[in-house]
């Protein structure tokens, strides 16, 4: 019997499942999250889930006393351009200073967010862009550019239904917001 991580919505390694556009895919390619339903089928093995969480019963390498260990000095581990691998250290960092409890406190209130997104924005292709946002920006900002796109959604007079025109506006507002604190919103390819 596979056993499954408690919080599936943080990867062993530090990358944030939670925001991750393979997490809401529906379908085969669906990914259940780190060690979540059926994690075995989906991902060969990995050196960190192996060590961190089947050898040492462990959410994220943050937690361990070893961390951050050799499979961290690898330059490929911090290459990726995947969307949720870009604060993979950062992530486990605030793991070991502040604890798991903590981090998925702000885990959660991000991923509450980009639900929110999805489900009041989706205008069917903005799923990588609103994912990579709620990776990159501070919650903060997140929930101001929320904040900002109602009213100007409501001077525009956009039907609730209209999620071209709401993604529209709700993207400006978080480009905006991304390009004032330097960060790109952008896939790698």
């Amino acid at each position: 019997m596979n056993k499954n991580k408690k919080y599936h919505t943080i990867g062993c390694c530090g990358i944030a499942c939670g925001l991750c556009p393979k997490y809401y895919t529906i379908g085969v390619s669906k990914c259940p999250g780190c060690f979540g339903e059926d994690f075995s089928k989906k991902h060969p093995p990995c050196a960190a889930g192996m060590c961190c969480f089947k050898m040492n019963n462990l959410e994220a390498c943050g937690q361990c006393k070893d961390f951050p260990c050799k499979k961290f000095e690898k330059d490929s581990v911090f290459k990726d351009s995947f969307v949720t691998h870009k604060k993979m250290m950062e992530n486990n960092k605030f793991i070991q200073e502040k604890g798991i409890e903590k981090f998925m406190d702000e885990l959660n209130a991000r991923i509450k967010i980009l639900e929110k997104f999805f489900s009041e924005y989706n205008d069917g292709k903005s799923k990588n862009y609103y994912c990579l946002a709620a990776t990159l920006l501070t919650v903060k900002s997140l929930e101001e550019s929320i904040k900002k796109a109602g009213p100007q959604i409501k001077k525009e007079s956009i039907a609730e239904n209209d999620y071209k025109n709401k993604a529209r506006i709700l993207k400006a507002i978080i480009s905006e917001c991304a390009q004032k604190n330097n960060i790109e919103l952008r896939l790698i390819k």
